[in-house]
């Protein structure tokens, strides 16, 4: 392991090893609720193993029986509109989605209203079987505004209004039906299925994800030519690419391409 920042009183923890960095929600007194606290650390921390030339993919996952519950409702009640911490979860969002580098959630419990969002931020979410989801937020008067930007992405546009307007709790496998989670799984099974996952993105070129990623949440030309146009040129430059050309000689000398991190 080559490095772990957190002190005792962090709300949430970053280890980073072998390519991998870990965010930890450390925060189960209060179900890891989006208190202010913890949206610092999260931004300080996710800022940090993205500029870390030597992390490669990054997992956020959390201790306790509850991945998160949303935003911390005790620091919610008597605020007015401008001093709801509702403001900084957009850069928490945006950060996890924008990411250069592949983002996993590890989810090993429930999730709630902003957890959801938490979750459908990242690149691939794993979910343990017990883990559950809902858009809760109608519940309480309020309404899940600022997550459906990340959210509706994922979802059919019918689960998204059933689940949206019912507010109804579901489960991982239903999750994985309607595309808020990639896969559930035997809650026995949730750490092997998410080191398969790192292990696959640890493979990647870093240039390559990150221009991948792009490409995946780019603006289609409205013909056919026009984006043929556009992906040739890319492609082109990426054969051409100093990374393209690394990989393309490593396969040929069967060998592992240089930007593969060790396992020390």
């Amino acid at each position: 392991m080559r490095g772990v920042t957190d002190t005792p009183d962090e709300l949430v923890r970053l280890d980073v090893d072998a390519g991998v960095a870990t965010l930890t929600l450390d925060s189960p007194h209060n179900r890891n609720a989006l208190s202010a606290q913890l949206r610092r650390e999260l931004i300080a921390h996710l800022d940090t193993a993205i500029a870390d030339p030597g992390v490669r993919v990054l997992v956020l996952t959390h201790t306790g029986p509850v991945f998160c519950a949303g935003m911390d409702l005790k620091e919610s009640r008597g605020a007015g509109a401008g001093q709801q911490g509702v403001h900084e979860v957009p850069r928490i969002l945006t950060t996890l989605w924008d990411s250069p580098k592949p983002v996993v959630a590890r989810i090993a419990g429930p999730a709630r209203a902003g957890g959801v969002g938490l979750v459908a931020a990242c690149d691939v979410a794993v979910a343990a079987e017990r883990a559950t989801f809902a858009f809760s937020e109608v519940r309480i008067g309020v309404i899940p505004a600022v997550i459906s930007v990340v959210v509706l992405p994922r979802l059919s546009a019918r689960a998204a209004h059933e689940l949206f307007l019912t507010g109804e709790t579901f489960d991982a496998r239903r999750a994985a039906e309607i595309g808020l989670v990639n896969t559930a799984v035997a809650d026995d099974g949730l750490d092997a299925e998410v080191e398969r996952y790192t292990g696959m993105l640890r493979l990647g070129a870093p240039g390559a994800l990150a221009a991948a990623k792009e490409m995946l949440r780019r603006d289609r030309p409205a013909t056919m030519a026009a984006d043929f146009a556009e992906m040739n040129v890319l492609s082109a430059t990426h054969f051409a690419s100093e990374e393209g050309q690394e990989g393309i000689r490593a396969f040929a000398e069967k060998r592992t391409p240089s930007w593969v991190p060790g396992d020390d």
